[in-house]
């Protein structure tokens, strides 16, 4: 294997959606829904394509795809939500009075826009605060090494426990 720096970017994202889906599906999962996001489109592209390894719902809103993955996971189902951060901030009120309270616990993938302030104002308070506000709702979070996606997505899913905790996978840089 090439080393990263050697590996035009565009493969080197290409390369990392596709070691984290490779790892979601080897662990079982089974349905992806979530609202795109820039940083996530090789993971949409992946879910996207006629050769689509899982079921793909995509969805209008964040809060719509958390119910979603929710009624997919109590029945039985091994669902994955992905959204951009701000998509998190307007989910907080389902996930904390549905989802936690009632123990039904996803793994959510969300893209950290706005962390370095270099992206468009909107993102910039959340982008900062993204850490914090997953710590003050308990949610174990990982952040995705790009040098190690399929190392740093066994960690997330280490922390998700098998669905005895919500947690979340951090993507800073696009995928």
């Amino acid at each position: 294997m090439l080393p990263s720096a050697s590996v035009p970017a565009a493969d080197r994202r290409q390369n990392t959606a596709t070691a984290v889906l490779d790892t979601l599906l080897s662990h079982g999962a089974t349905h992806f829904t979530g609202v795109p996001c820039s940083l996530l489109k090789g993971l949409f592209r992946l879910l996207e394509s006629p050769e689509r390894p899982a079921a793909h719902l995509p969805a209008p809103r964040e809060d719509t795809a958390l119910g979603t993955a929710s009624g997919l996971a109590l029945a039985g189902a091994r669902p994955v939500l992905l959204m951009q951060n701000s998509g998190l901030g307007y989910s907080l009120n389902v996930l904390t009075s549905f989802n936690l309270i009632y123990d039904v616990h996803l793994p959510l993938i969300v893209s950290r826009r706005g962390h370095d302030g270099n992206d468009a104002v909107e993102h910039d308070v959340i982008g900062r605060e993204l850490p914090r506000l997953l710590d003050v709702f308990g949610l174990p979070w990982t952040v995705l090494d790009p040098d190690r996606p399929a190392e740093s997505t066994e960690d997330f899913l280490a922390r998700h426990d098998s669905g005895r905790r919500a947690s979340v996978l951090v993507v800073r840089e696009g995928i």
